[in-house]
């Protein structure tokens, strides 16, 4: 007697297999990437990609302050900071709104959030108000975060989510570096245009939640069985941020997450700073690190379908590697083709690592606390981002660049062997079919 066929995905299928020669392996390359996903998966996918292609205000907001305003270096730094901090407040915040309210009205409320305060700065003149409303933006900007990942974890089958959260990891650096592009143009007309793009672009991504994205928060009493890891909370228990402080296995990779964000943000301004003192021009820095958005567009799609049923220990642990060493690269730079180099080796566990990473903080998380489990590991990448940039200069200025990037090769290497140990712990059968 023949097994009944299982029930078919939601989402495109890739259809009777393509001939032969090289049209039909990228034709079957393409329908293994994209197929078999929800729809409303690619509906948050869109949403996401137009709220980054209109990300132009942090990118800029320094050269606004000090080209545009005429403030000093030392208050745009301080913007900056407000900002950063504004994003470490609400990654918190908004993942308790994201189990309370749900995924779609947290959304909403961040993202027209988001378009306010950011036409707001086009207005506002006086310092304290500027100041004020960058961290208010920074707030609004990062408060959908967690609940993106944590629809994600909840429409997307446990054997699917690193190629989706890959995918949507895909959609933030296009996005990214078509903004960027943008902006830089949008700018020598006028800054105004760059703060009510983003408002505008922020509210059509509004739009498509509104319109096409249901709310995916489950059901009290729908307990997940792929929750297929031992330090989760049993189903009955409440789910507070005590509950996820208590979690030990994933507060410790919420302590490796830190440790590779803080390697990655280090491309920001230590980065700029340590090829400055060699006597490179930003057009220079510009070039090096646009390989980072290149390599990531070009090579995120396919280096996914190779690692997407793979050991996560081992790509966790090659990646942190990857990530410190190519940092520590920068050591031996003294041209911009090392420097090439060590970004592309850098680059590279960063693809395998966030996807990756995220996959496992699904699993880590139980169904009804996603949202809290989701905004403790956004807050790591939030307080890197206004902590490694303090550290980095630090250690530049009085200990000198290439101590910087031993240190990193150093963290690569602790995180490499955190990874390794954590998931020995962790390892259990494969993850087993949703019944969610």
């Amino acid at each position: 007697m023949s097994a009944a066929a299982p029930p078919p995905k939601d989402g495109p299928e890739p259809g009777p297999g393509p001939g032969p020669g090289p049209l039909g392996r990228v034709r079957r390359a393409a329908a293994e990437s994209v197929g078999g996903l929800p729809r409303q998966f690619w509906w948050l996918w869109t949403s996401t990609l137009v709220n980054r292609l209109g990300a132009f205000v942090a990118t800029f907001l320094a050269l606004y302050l000090t080209v545009e305003r005429g403030y000093s270096a030392s208050f745009a730094g301080l913007v900056g900071a407000l900002y950063g901090l504004g994003g470490v407040v609400s990654s918190v915040g908004a993942g308790v709104l994201t189990d309370r309210l749900g995924r779609r009205p947290t959304m909403l409320m961040a993202q027209t959030s988001t378009a306010v305060s950011v036409a707001t700065l086009a207005f506002v003149e006086h310092p304290v108000a500027i100041a004020v409303t960058a961290g208010v933006v920074g707030m609004a900007t990062n408060a959908s975060r967690p609940a993106v990942q944590a629809m994600i974890a909840d429409i997307v089958a446990p054997e699917d989510r690193v190629r989706a959260f890959s995918l949507n990891y895909w959609a933030i650096n296009l996005g990214f570096a078509v903004s960027s592009s943008a902006a830089g143009l949008i700018a020598r007309y006028s800054y105004d245009l760059l703060f009510f793009g983003e408002a505008a672009m922020v509210l059509a991504c509004a739009v498509v939640v509104f319109v096409k994205i249901p709310e995916s928060r489950p059901e009290r009493g729908a307990e997940a069985a792929d929750s297929d890891v031992g330090s989760t909370p049993p189903p009955k228990e409440a789910v507070s941020m005590w509950t996820v402080l208590r979690d030990g296995p994933f507060m410790a990779v919420v302590g490796l997450s830190l440790l590779m964000a803080t390697l990655i943000q280090q491309a920001f301004v230590a980065l700029p700073v340590s090829m400055g003192q060699q006597g490179f021009s930003s057009a220079d820095f510009g070039l090096v690190i646009a390989v980072n958005g290149v390599l990531i567009v070009l090579v995120q799609i396919p280096v996914t379908r190779f690692i997407e049923h793979r050991d996560p220990a081992r790509l966790l642990v090659l990646s942190a590697l990857l990530t410190g060493y190519g940092f520590g690269l920068n050591a031996f730079a003294g041209s911009m083709g090392l420097y090439i180099v060590a970004v592309a080796v850098w680059t590279l566990g960063e693809i395998i690592n966030s996807p990756t990473q995220m996959g496992l903080v699904a699993r880590l998380s139980p169904v009804h606390g996603r949202g809290r489990y989701q905004g403790m590991y956004v807050l790591s990448w939030s307080v890197a981002s206004l902590g490694a940039p303090l550290a980095g200069g630090f250690v530049i200025d009085h200990f000198g660049a290439g101590t910087l990037w031993a240190v990193s090769a150093v963290i690569g290497t602790v995180a490499a062997l955190g990874y390794g140990l954590l998931l020995r712990k962790l390892r259990t059968t494969p993850t087993p079919t949703p019944q969610e």
